[in-house]
């Protein structure tokens, strides 16, 4: 046999390999074809309704999570005041409500302007904000490393989250007989009533976010040779800092709230105090007026922190 025979024997074969491997993508193309119109075909699957598209000219107070003006902002926080106020002035007028239970805007103010004339406003709020620093400060001394050792380790979130969920359902109210025998009826009973009725959401509240810390900022600050510690101090409480600050936000009005039960206990100055007093007294006019204090002393303490966390976490959403 010539090798020119052979060479065409070979050229032979390579042709007949390709057209056979042409036939079979082919019919493999046809199969997939073929699966598709089967698809297309199931009335399941078919097309969505075509629907008109946001206008562009749709106003941003509507518009879903879209910055407003300033200008909106601020007439939007002004009318969450006077709304409230003006149908206070308007069931007043109208004779709707009897004053001993509704008392008017200016019997309120007449009521606070004597407190303050008197000096007693501040003594008792002094005493207030004390028991409410001390005790919720505590429980922000023990509820912030323990957050962080049940977000950031599964040991830790084992060991404690089971006790710490049961004892928040606990009434820190339920505790005041307790703490009266243990502590007597002096300043300790008030601010453990404080310090008992905050830690344990707090520190919940503070695990949840430093478990939303991503695991991707862990791995890279690993890959990138930090040690345990240094991604604890650097990475994991700045991410969670934020977060932080929210859940002490929050808890800081349930301290405000806790502190009228707990200077109960035969307490001798607070704005809790006063508010009992004077409603043995049917003095609703005064007790308004202690709660307007309340409410914009809490009203400070919450920008306070807002301001806190937009300068210290201005990367978080």
């Amino acid at each position: 046999m010539s090798a020119t025979d052979a060479s065409g024997r070979a050229a032979q074969r390579t042709d007949a390999a390709d057209e056979a491997e042409a036939r079979r993508l082919e019919h493999e193309q046809r199969l997939a074809e073929a699966q598709e119109e089967r698809r297309g075909a199931r009335p399941d699957w078919s097309p969505l309704p075509r629907r008109a598209g946001l206008k562009p000219n749709a106003s941003p107070l509507f518009s879903l999570r879209t910055p407003i003006p300033a200008r909106w902002r601020w007439t939007l926080a002004v009318a969450s005041f006077v709304i409230p106020l003006l149908i206070w002035v308007t069931l007043n007028a109208l004779g709707t409500i009897k004053p001993m239970f509704l008392p008017t805007p200016v019997a309120v103010f007449d009521a606070l302007a004597k407190m303050i004339e008197s000096g007693e406003l501040f003594s008792d709020l002094w005493a207030t904000t004390q028991r409410v620093l001390l005790g919720f400060g505590l429980a922000i001394l023990v509820s912030v490393p323990l957050g962080i050792v049940m977000g950031t380790f599964d040991a830790g979130l084992a060991l404690f989250e089971p006790v710490i969920a049961m004892l928040r359902y606990l009434p820190a109210s339920a505790f005041i007989p307790l703490l009266m025998i243990w502590l007597g009826l002096g300043e300790p009973s008030k601010v453990a009533v404080l310090f008992l009725g905050t830690v344990f959401f707090n520190t919940l509240m503070i695990a949840d976010a430093v478990r939303g810390v991503p695991r991707s900022l862990l791995d890279v600050s690993y890959t990138l040779g930090a040690r345990r510690g240094e991604v604890l101090r650097k990475v994991i409480v700045p991410h969670a800092l934020p977060g932080m600050i929210d859940a002490t936000r929050v808890n800081a009005a349930a301290a405000w709230n806790f502190v009228v039960v707990a200077e109960l206990i035969n307490a001798t100055a607070g704005l809790g105090l006063r508010i009992m007093r004077a409603q043995r007294f049917t003095q609703t006019d005064r007790i308004f007026a202690l709660l307007i204090v309340i409410g914009l002393l809490g009203l400070v303490i919450d920008i306070a922190l807002r301001l806190l966390r937009a300068r210290v976490g201005k990367w978080a959403a």
